[in-house]
Formats: structure tokens, sequence, C-alpha cells
């Protein structure tokens, strides 16, 4: 028998490796496995060129569990370990020290198992003692046993062991009790081996037989060796890339498409990508793609590894050139990785350019379900824009779709301002908005619906792109001034006529919602009040709500103009009226208003000849009573004018004709609402 020490540089590295690795304990069975598969696949790759010369026979890897004994144990048939050789790999710790390694990564607690030569190690996370009893592939080779109990110290001795190979038993320690339940073993080696390329057998398979399920004595292989991925695109068919979809993920519609990749040079990459559908809430969709090396399950957090707006996407990439046991900051500035996310990009890009060329129809098909994975694109990824502006499909309130250069094409002639700027009108709900679509239409503009989660963003970013355009909200502005042209109408009302009936439509002032009422010289066959919202506010509180960071917007209430159009019959009729009610106290105000304007204008006059020391304080008092009367006054006023708007039903219908027209009129004031309108009959 032979003992030794493990070469380390400390003796404390079994609770370096508990303490440093622990929130990656259950990866000891990935790390066991991947060895028992290397170990395989070193004997098969040896027989293929002849340097193994015997039989094969089964090389099924065998994992099994016994609670009473409290083990565990992997078993495999492959290439087997020599007394040297258990020395070399078990004893001898690939790394220079173990101070370098603590003082490296004393702040990190993702695992770094594999990159240190510690993947057998990973066992003593759960484990009290570890052995391993292997016979090598060599003629005439002496099975021997190596044991460690989880201290610096172990033991060789030669054992009796009839075939190649190795058995690693694990006896489980009693915080890891866990991993006696065969449940929770078969879980893992469903996460992590499903898709090894050597069968893996776990239990024996179970019939229904005299109402109980019995074993049949046939091992269950718990793997799929040749995974699509692995497999030449030539040999797949629809069905296939569909059945392995499902195998990947048990529930969930069907994907739209799929794209395989297959790259050689300049780094190995094998893997399928699906398109699923995607309609709302990115965050549901993320952790979908599962990230593979040689097959052996790694991680579903592919961030860094592929551009964020992939992370959309289902899948399996599997590259064996991706640091994987690693930190995440290192993982993004790898130039490998910076290269692997690049190329990924690009075939993604292509496949889609490829569809759309080749089955226009059947893209616009599946375009509301690829929008919001195309506009992620666009907005986090340069060049993933430059390619998809060419597919990039903008659909219209009809359900007509267009790439962005037709559309230009389409509107350019009639939606070009005064200033030459083209003007992309959108709607966000067809529903609500269908007035003032309806409006835009018949002035024979073409309105965009842009109704999904990214729109307001990807607006910002087309107006940065496309030369000389803007994109304005159907209900942002009066239809005549959605697109400014050159023409302008005179109103019917005088500027004080307007001034006055402000206050008269200044009935919202007291709501929750801020309504700046204003004038637009409109069509006289317009509506008599219309509610607008400016687009940039409009824009920037959407964009909050969203997380685009312009939280300050969010938290300002809701602001709207009500546009009021001077040359409707009702606003002048209203207006006439007005002057016939009450238009001798509105006389006496104005010539109260008229006197204390000339005085203050007077004194203000006269102060200005003299310096800032030669006027008394009798004269800045007096001047100071009269501003204070004048705001009296013109207080006065807005009452009197806001008292008779507030007892008008015309006004208040008109208001709420308008308010109902943008969807803004609900509860008690609808109800409000319906009750004057069959007094007004």
């Amino acid at each position: 028998m032979q003992t030794g020490k493990i070469g380390v540089t400390t003796e404390n590295i079994f609770p370096i490796i508990k303490k440093f690795l622990y929130s990656d304990h259950e990866i000891f069975l990935r790390e066991l496995i991947s060895n028992a598969v290397d170990a395989t696949q070193k004997l098969k790759t040896m027989a293929s060129v002849g340097d193994f010369k015997g039989e094969l026979g089964d090389t099924t890897i065998h994992v099994s569990v016994d609670k009473k004994k409290k083990t565990i144990t992997v078993s495999d048939s492959g290439i087997g370990m020599t007394s040297e050789e258990i020395d070399k790999y078990l004893n001898q710790i690939a790394f220079s020290s173990a101070n370098d390694f603590l003082e490296k990564y004393k702040d990190q607690t993702n695992s770094i198992i594999g990159h240190f030569g510690l993947g057998f190690y990973s066992s003593f996370l759960v484990s009290d003692k570890v052995e391993v009893i292997t016979k090598s592939f060599q003629d005439g080779a002496q099975p021997v046993k190596w044991t460690c109990d989880g201290s610096p110290e172990f033991t060789i001795e030669e054992v009796e062991k009839e075939s190649r190979g190795t058995d690693i038993i694990l006896t489980i320690d009693k915080e890891s009790k866990e991993f006696l339940e065969e449940s929770k073993i078969e879980q893992l080696l469903k996460k992590y081996c499903k898709f090894l390329p050597v069968e893996i057998a776990f239990g024996k398979e179970k019939e229904w037989k005299d109402n109980k399920y019995v074993e049949t004595g046939k091992d269950t292989i718990i793997n799929n060796t040749k995974p699509a991925w692995a497999q030449k695109p030539s040999e797949l068919k629809d069905d296939d890339y569909q059945k392995f979809y499902h195998e990947l993920y048990s529930a969930g519609d069907e994907p739209l498409f799929h794209i395989h990749l297959n790259v050689d040079y300049p780094f190995k990459l094998t893997g399928i990508l699906y398109f699923p559908k995607i309609k709302s809430n990115i965050e549901i969709q993320k952790n979908k793609i599962q990230l593979y090396c040689n097959q052996v399950f790694v991680t579903d957090s592919v961030e860094g590894i592929v551009p964020e707006f992939l992370t959309l996407l289902h899948g399996v990439i599997d590259s064996p050139d991706i640091p994987l046991n690693v930190s995440r900051s290192y993982l993004q500035s790898d130039s490998n990785v910076k290269k692997i996310s690049s190329h990924i990009t690009k075939k993604v890009a292509d496949r889609l350019n490829d569809i759309f060329k080749n089955n226009r129809e059947e893209f616009e098909k599946k375009w509301d379900n690829l929008k919001l994975f195309i506009e992620y694109g666009m907005i986090t990824d340069e060049k993933f824009y430059e390619k998809a502006s060419k597919f990039t499909l903008l659909k219209n309130t009809d359900d007509k779709y267009f790439t962005l250069e037709e559309y230009e094409n389409l509107i350019k002639e009639n939606q070009t301002d005064k200033n030459k700027t083209l003007i992309y009108l959108y709607s966000t709900n067809k529903t609500d908005q269908y007035t003032y679509i309806d409006k835009a239409k018949s002035k024979g503009y073409d309105v965009l619906l842009l109704d999904g989660q990214l729109d307001v963003h990807l607006i910002n970013q087309l107006e940065t792109k496309l030369k000389e355009s803007r994109f304005v909200r159907v209900d942002s502005d009066v239809v005549d001034k959605l697109i400014q042209k050159e023409e302008s109408r005179e109103s019917k009302l005088s500027e004080e006529q307007k001034e006055d009936l402000k206050s008269v439509f200044n009935l919202k002032a007291k709501s929750k919602e801020v309504f700046n009422v204003c004038f637009e010289t409109l069509d006289e066959n317009e509506a008599p009040v219309l509610i607008t919202q400016s687009e940039f506010m409009r824009r920037m509180k959407d964009m909050s709500q969203i997380g685009g960071g312009m939280n300050f917007y969010g938290e300002l209430p809701d602001s709207y103009n009500m546009v009021v159009n001077p040359n409707n019959k009702h606003v002048i009729k209203i207006s006439e009226d007005l002057l016939k009610e009450v238009g001798p106290k509105l006389d006496e105000n104005n010539g109260e208003r008229k006197r204390l304007k000339e005085e203050i204008e007077f004194m203000e006059k006269e102060n200005k000849k003299k310096k800032e020391d030669e006027i008394t304080q009798v004269e800045k008092d007096d001047l100071e009573k009269l501003r204070k009367e004048l705001s009296e006054v013109e207080n006065a006023r807005k009452e009197l004018l806001e008292a008779y708007g507030a007892s008008n039903k015309v006004v208040k219908q008109l208001i709420d004709l308008a308010l109902l027209a943008n969807n803004m009129l609900r509860g008690e004031e609808l109800n409000t609402f319906v009750k004057r309108s069959v007094e007004l009959l």
C-alpha cells in the first residue's frame, strides 16, 4: 500500500474548495460523468486508430445510489488508470499555488472547476470519503484503489477488478444527504447530462403490471447521445427540428423557425437556435438558450456570450472554445467570445433576410411574433441594425406591410412638411385613436400602427437614422398641424374673444390631469373641441414606463391640450351667447382693466426717468397697489367667465364629446354626459 499527501502547497485545499465553490456544489455529478465520458471517448478513439485492439463491449456509464450505505457510484468502461496515472492525475492538483488561487479568486463565487484541474475534486463538495477503483485498458494492468477522506492524505492499494474502467464511489456527508435521493440525482442527470455522447444508465425501466409499476430489468438510459445540433443539417428534416425543440422544452407553442449553426473556423461552434412566438414581456422569455461544452450542459444564463437581444431566442449553443468556468466579466472581454457573439448575430440576421427574400408572404404572417425580437436587436446592436433595416417591416392601420424604403416612397409626396421633413404618422391603438386616424386618412395621409412594447424606443432610433424624418402620433395635434404646410386660415373670432373663451372652457382646471386650453384656426367643419397630447411629453412618459431612463417624466401628471376651434359654429354661438348674458359685466370689467393698465403704464414710464434711489417709497407702494388691483380685476373676470362656462351645458357637452372621442370619459363623468345628452335632445 502507498500513502502520501496530495501535491498542494497548503493543507486546507478541501476547505478552500468547499468555501469558494459551494454555490456550485451540485456540479460534482456533471464533472464525474464528464470524466467518465472522456475516458470512454478516448478508448473509442484509440480503437478507431488501432491503438486498442480489444473488444469495446458495452460502454454505458452507470450511475447508482445506495441510500443505506450513503454512497453514489459512477462507473465507466473507459481507458482506466494505472497507479502511475492516478498519482499524476489525482495527486497533483494542476495549479501553481493554493495561496495564489485564494488571492486571485477570493471575491468570486463563480464556478472555476475544470479550469484549475479541480473537476474530480468537486466530489469533495458533498463527500466525507472518495474511493476510486480503476483498471487500465493496458494488457496486464494491475487494478488499484485510491482512497481519500477529504484531508490531503491518500492511500493507493492493489485490489481485484475484472473489467477495465473506473468506479468512483462517494460516501455522502450529512450536509449533502439530499443527493442520496434518486429523484435528485435523476434531476441533475437530466439537467447536466441529457445530451452527452455516451449512454448513461440510471435505474431500471418500469412498466405497468398488476395495477402497479414494476422494474423490467432493462437499464433506463437518461440521455440522447446524438442530439440534433450534433448532426449535419443535411441529415435533418423540419420534423426533426420540431421534435428536438420539444425535447428541450416540453411545453409551449411551436417555434416560428430555426437556425442551425455549424462553424469549424476560426472557432468551433455548433447549435440550433429557435425563434419562439414573442408577443410581450421580454423577461419571461430570457434564459432559454442552453449552453453546452462538448454536449455537457453548463448554463442557461448566456448574457455576455451572445448579444442581449439574442437571449430572447430558444435553443442550444455548444462550443469547446468558450472559457465556461470563469467569471462573467472575463467572458465579456474574451476575444473568442466576442467573435462567437458577432458570428451568431450575423447568422441570425442572414437567416431572417433569406426568409424575407425567399418567402415574404410567410415572413409577413410571422412578423407580429418576430417584431419584438427584431426591434430589440436593432435598438441594442448596431451591426444587427445595419442588416435588419433591409427586412424590418412597418405595418399600417390597414394591416399592410412595408419595408423602411418602401414606406418612405409611399408617403414622401404627401407627408413632407413645409420644412422638407418627412412625417411618419402613427397610432398606438386603432380603436382608441380611431377618430384621429380617420381625420388623417381623410386628408390622404397614411398612418402606421406602432403598438409594440419597444416601438417608442425604435421610433427614437429611427429618427436618428432616417434622413430628415420625424414620427408624430396621430392624436398629438390637430390634423392640420400634424404635417404643417404653407396654407393658413383666418379665425372668425378676435384675439380678445378667444382669450375670454379660454376661461370659459377651463372646466378641467381641478382635474388630476393638466389641460391647457388653446385655439387653432381649423376648418369650420372640424370638431369644436379636440384633446391632443404633446408628442414629446407623451413619448417621454411612455419611455419612463418601460424603463427608458426617463423616470422624472413618469412622475409628472398627464398633460393635454384642449384645442378649441374658433371657426366652428358651436364655439361662435357660445361666444355670442356669452356677450348677451354677461356682456355688460365684461364691459365694466374691461373699463376697469383699461384704467388700471393705463395708470400702471404711466407710473412705470415716469419711474424709468428716475434713478432707483430717486423713486420714493410712496411711489413704489402706489405702483404695487395698482398692480394688485389689476390682478384682482383680472381674477374677477376669469372667475366670471369660468362660472359662465360651468353653468353652460353646451360648453360641458363639447368638452365631454372631445374627452369621449379620446377615450377619456369614464365612470361618473360618463354617466353625467349621457344624462345631459338626453336633456339637450
